[in-house]
């Protein structure tokens, strides 16, 4: 990417910090790991993909999130809590027989990114898995309580894993 273009994707991010991040990347012929290290500093931090499992098993322990899969084709969301898991057979495995469950290819991911933002008029905290390709595996955003804010014991549980992970990969 162009130092130009670059620059011209920051002041945007800067002018629309909500905007949908996989439709700015279409946009803008970008990656959507692009896009979010585009955003203000204040909003994101990333560690590496290595993070993948501590991630998800902190995550695990949550309670009622949403997950998010967008795709060219389709937005899958699923509210509820995420089960544990455990690495096995080449894959990070869901370990539930019913609701969520599956096996996730975390050996691709190459980055955790904990964004907070606004969206839609409202604050927003998500953590994103990004892929090799620079591609958003899926996404993981903090729960909202019955008055449709943020729940404050989960923000705080991804604040806390953000800056673990962001300061281990940083080292």
């Amino acid at each position: 990417m162009l130092s130009t273009d670059l620059a011209d994707l920051r002041v945007h991010m800067a002018d629309n910090p909500g905007g949908v991040i996989e439709d700015v990347a279409r946009e803008r012929n970008v990656s959507p790991r692009a896009v979010i290290e585009a955003l203000p500093s204040a909003m994101v931090r990333i560690g590496g993909g290595e993070h993948f499992a501590t991630a998800m098993q902190d995550i695990a322990e949550w309670g009622e999130v949403t997950l998010i899969v967008h795709t060219d084709d389709a937005i899958f969301e699923f509210t509820g809590a995420i089960p544990a898991g455990e690495i096995g057979r080449g894959y990070f495995n869901l370990m539930q027989p019913k609701g969520l469950h599956g096996h996730l290819r975390h050996e691709r991911c190459a980055g955790v990114a904990f964004v907070e933002r606004p969206f839609m008029g409202k604050s927003s905290a998500f953590v994103a898995f990004v892929n090799a390709d620079g591609g958003i595996m899926f996404k993981v955003f903090v729960g909202r309580d019955e008055t449709r804010a943020l729940r404050t014991d989960q923000l705080t549980r991804f604040r806390q894993l953000a800056a673990r992970i962001a300061e281990q990969s940083a080292a």
